[in-house]
């Protein structure tokens, strides 16, 4: 493990905002996790886990200790006839477990491929696409404690996941860290083709039998052609939650904005699209110095080459006023600001 003082973090995360960190050190085994662990508690003002920086913007420099998770290894714990279970590292690519998976033709994460990021980020967000999440196929969690260094195991029920959320956002951000997932996949799939946008896609494929691999493929297409490439444009994917509003409100909503789209969410409650609000609002493709909105998807805030953080974050507040000022409705941000 080697420490670097004063480290830009441009290259560690996908907008490309150029903040330095006091520290910076990254992780190959669990004992270069505790040490790095220790390093911070000791001797910096604050820690930071980061993954592949698909989810974070950086608003200010960061005072404390970065630890960039490296953690890698695939291995299959037990195979049966109807599944198989696999623990993943934290640091593998997230894109590279799906297509592990899709290969062997081990479904149930073939809907969430091309997400950008490491297999640690997935539970953080419990990352979801076209009709699945991550806690479909999520068993348990390993990882260690900050404060201890003990090693620890969260069962699937212990990890509170959620639309975008989980325990690691709420009551554990900050005291744990995870080191493997491991994750249960079925070895004769039924392709998930529920979401609608997903099922036209497949429509195009004029033989019988979809597969796995049809779907991730199709999902692939759908993500290159809606959101931009991070090598070639800055981003952090959707920048907002999509908001749920009380029934009242939305049949409210309704009655005014014909057109607004929704679904039900949890019981008495509907989701609202945000991009669809934020376009309404007349956002869609429009630039403000070098941070913009992505013109193919108005969920999707960019930085066009030299954006800071700061002005990514003015960007994204000046949407939630608007927003705010003509449905009423408050956009909160899916990605992690520091």
């Amino acid at each position: 493990m080697r420490l670097e003082r004063k480290y830009s973090l441009k290259r560690h995360n996908t907008f490309g905002v150029d903040a330095v960190a006091s520290g910076f050190v990254q992780v190959r085994t669990h004992e270069d996790l505790r040490a790095a662990l220790e390093l911070g508690k000791a001797s910096y003002p604050g820690m930071l886990i980061l993954g592949g920086g698909s989810n974070i913007l950086f608003v200010q420099d960061f005072a404390g200790l970065v630890i960039q998770m490296d953690l890698r290894g695939i291995r299959i714990l037990q195979e049966g006839e109807e599944s198989v279970e696999v623990e993943v590292a934290a640091g593998e690519s997230w894109q590279d477990i799906v297509a592990f998976c899709v290969q062997r033709n081990w479904g149930g994460i073939e809907n969430l491929a091309l997400i950008p990021g490491t297999v640690g980020g997935a539970p953080v967000q419990n990352v979801g696409a076209y009709g699945a999440e991550f806690r479909d196929v999520l068993v348990r969690i390993h990882g260690i404690c900050v404060e201890t260094g003990q090693s620890a195991i969260l069962e699937r029920e212990d990890c509170s996941l959620g639309y975008r959320t989980s325990i690691f956002k709420e009551s554990l951000r900050g005291k744990f860290v995870m080191t493997s997932v491991v994750l249960e996949l079925r070895k004769h799939p039924q392709p998930n083709t529920s979401y609608d946008t997903l099922a036209r896609e497949l429509a195009q494929i004029k033989r019988e039998g979809i597969t796995i691999q049809d779907v991730a493929e199709a999902v692939s297409r759908l993500r290159r052609r809606r959101l931009p490439d991070p090598s070639q444009i800055g981003s952090a994917g959707s920048f907002f939650k999509n908001p749920e509003v009380p029934a009242a409100v939305f049949h409210g909503l309704k009655e005014r904005f014909f057109s607004m789209p929704g679904y039900p969410a949890r019981p008495g409650g509907f989701r609202v699209p945000a991009g669809w609000l934020i376009e309404q609002c007349g956002w869609k493709g429009k630039r403000v110095g070098e941070a913009g909105v992505y013109e193919q998807h108005a969920l999707v805030l960019v930085n066009h080459g030299r954006a800071t953080g700061k002005e990514i974050l003015s960007l994204a507040q000046d949407i939630q006023e608007s927003v705010r000022e003509r449905f009423g409705i408050r956009l909160e941000p899916e990605v992690q600001i520091v």
